[in-house]
């Protein structure tokens, strides 16, 4: 009788410590995991060197609804003729809420041919992602584009 009584005692224990971990762990999730629009509007004034951006020549493509933001296909497109004169320098792609605002930059030069890029990136949470081209005139160009993620990313602790 003492062994079954010691026995639902220690899995009772068990249990309790297993909530308390979980309760503990949903305290402790940083705030500051997920950075703020003002943190993404640093950034970007420090790319642009608070130049003034203009909307337009930039098309930003993201999937409406993702389902899981580990893995979200990303692409940019600048219209530029990619010539000597007139080419794209930089893209540069903000993401308003995950933990470091700017996800990447790409160089690129006339050689190029293009400025299209595709890739794949990590999305904290549900938010507007911003690619910002900095041409050869020294001129910045945005777009955007809103997404829904269901499971987020880049939620670890940093």
């Amino acid at each position: 009788m003492k062994k079954i009584i010691h026995h639902q005692r220690r899995r009772l224990l068990k249990q309790v410590q297993g909530l308390g971990l979980l309760t503990l762990s949903a305290c402790l999730i940083p705030l500051k995991a997920f950075a703020k629009k003002e943190d993404a509007d640093e950034v970007i004034k420090k790319i642009t060197g608070g130049a003034s951006i203009k909307d337009g020549k930039v098309t930003l493509t993201i999937p409406p609804l993702v389902e899981n933001g580990n893995l979200v296909v990303l692409k940019v497109g600048v219209d530029s003729p990619m010539t000597a004169n007139d080419y794209v320098k930089a893209i540069h792609v903000i993401a308003e809420a995950n933990p470091s605002p700017n996800i990447f930059t790409v160089y690129l030069t006339p050689r190029s041919g293009t400025a299209n890029i595709t890739t794949r990136v990590r999305l904290a949470d549900s938010q507007t992602v911003w690619a910002i081209a900095q041409m050869s005139n020294g001129s910045f160009w945005r777009g955007s584009a809103d997404t829904l993620v269901t499971l987020s990313a880049c939620t670890e602790m940093v």
